[in-house]
């Protein structure tokens, strides 16, 4: 089993049951590691605080066990104990969450979100009866096999097979043979199904979709959107299959504009409205839109809509495009809030990690005073309880929001 040697005092981020090590504590290691391989982190003095996957970069080891607890074998995984003890409480907490519900009118959840539940690299995403894995580690790549093996024993009530998507989130310098594909017997027909999210329907392409195929960390909000529509014309930007769009239409909105730039997305999106009012448009309630959301924004008459839904990709993935990422998000926002009718409301968002909520908040500050209107914050919104956050890790907070009533 290989080491990894901390340097003197470089521990106190791990009593303090962080998840991360940073090459820069690190003064050894032992053995001919390689990357994904899970090692025990021991202190200068040569005691036990940890293992964890090892790879390289800023982040040296994402810590799976504190202590001398579960320890990885001789091909340096861990024991298939380990993965069901993780999966299992994973499982439990989302019971209290009441999921997956009994009724039936959510079938899709997050049931392992990284380092919320202590599987740092790890997402695994439940699809009615499809467990859909995405590897963010090479550690958790190289473990993929034993983690569906303990899906389909710790949740054998409703999971039937397991999907890895990974190709698009693993580290691809680390020499993996990166494929997508089951690592159990298909248990539905070709890589789409459809699922129900608080009594509404969308269809799910795990294998083309972004991400594993839906935006779940969003219901919370897309409930919020349902409750404020009715009677309102809602513009939808960046609005891929049409989460938002599908909740302001049933939550009975005068008209709904979905915007996004990718064809695939916009064709999806028709068929989700179609699966939930009849038919494509709606009645004539819905128009889907492929352009880019800055240009239509830019050419649509002010005070048109009353509600707007602004929920971009990750603008700063790292930090090294921070700036950019701030520029963008002030210029955005400030288009919006300019267009937005007197008395609307506008949902905005930042997903990306690297911007943390004062940064963000500052950005959508910047953009209101740019305008000159007076703005109100309504409410502050965040990732639903299935992305749980590791109280000692605040970085897993990623997902920010703020409902805005614009004069």
């Amino acid at each position: 089993m290989g080491r990894v040697v901390l340097k003197r005092g470089r521990e106190e981020s791990l009593r303090r049951y962080h998840p991360w090590i940073f090459s820069g504590a690190v003064a050894s290691v032992e053995g001919d590691l390689y990357e994904g391989e899970a090692v025990e982190v021991v202190a200068a003095d040569g005691s036990t605080l940890a293992v964890g996957h090892w790879q390289k970069g800023s982040i040296a080891v994402r810590i799976l066990n504190f202590g001398n607890g579960f320890m990885p074998g001789p091909d340096g995984l861990m024991p298939d104990e380990f993965w069901e003890k993780r999966i299992s409480e994973a499982l439990r907490m989302r019971s209290v969450l009441g999921l997956p519900d009994a009724d039936g009118s959510t079938t899709c959840f997050r049931l392992v979100h990284g380092e919320g539940d202590s599987l740092p690299g790890l997402i695994v995403d439940v699809y009615g009866e499809v467990a859909v894995i995405q590897a963010h580690s090479a550690g958790m790549y190289l473990s993929a096999e034993r983690v569906a093996a303990a899906l389909m024993r710790c949740c054998s009530g409703f999971i039937k097979s397991v999907y890895n998507k990974s190709t698009g989130t693993a580290p691809h310098r680390a020499g993996l043979d990166l494929q997508d594909g089951y690592l159990t017997e298909p248990y539905v027909s070709g890589n789409e199904t459809s699922v129900s999210e608080n009594g509404h329907s969308f269809l799910v392409d795990w294998a083309t979709g972004q991400k594993t195929g839906f935006f779940l960390d969003q219901r919370d909000n897309r409930a919020l959107v349902g409750q404020y529509a009715a009677g309102r014309r809602v513009l939808y930007l960046f609005c891929y299959t049409g989460g938002f769009s599908i909740y302001a239409l049933n939550g009975g909105a005068a008209s709904v504009v979905s915007v996004d730039s990718s064809a695939v997305a916009v064709n999806m999106l028709r068929r989700n409205v179609k699966l939930n009012t009849g038919n494509e448009d709606a009645s004539g309630r819905h128009s889907a839109v492929c352009s880019d959301a800055m240009e239509y924004l830019r050419d649509i008459p002010a005070g048109y809509f009353d509600l707007m839904v602004v929920d971009p990709p990750a603008f700063a993935k790292h930090r090294d495009v921070l700036d950019n990422a701030m520029r963008a998000y002030r210029r955005l926002n400030a288009a919006a809030i300019g267009k937005i009718a007197q008395g609307g409301l506008l949902f905005t968002y930042s997903c990306s990690q690297a911007v943390d909520r004062k940064s963000f908040e500052l950005a959508v500050f910047t953009a209101a005073a740019q305008t000159g209107r007076p703005v109100r914050i309504l409410r502050r919104l965040t990732q639903p309880a299935d992305h749980p956050v590791n109280i000692y890790h605040p970085e897993g907070a990623y997902l920010k929001g703020l409902l805005l009533y614009v004069e």
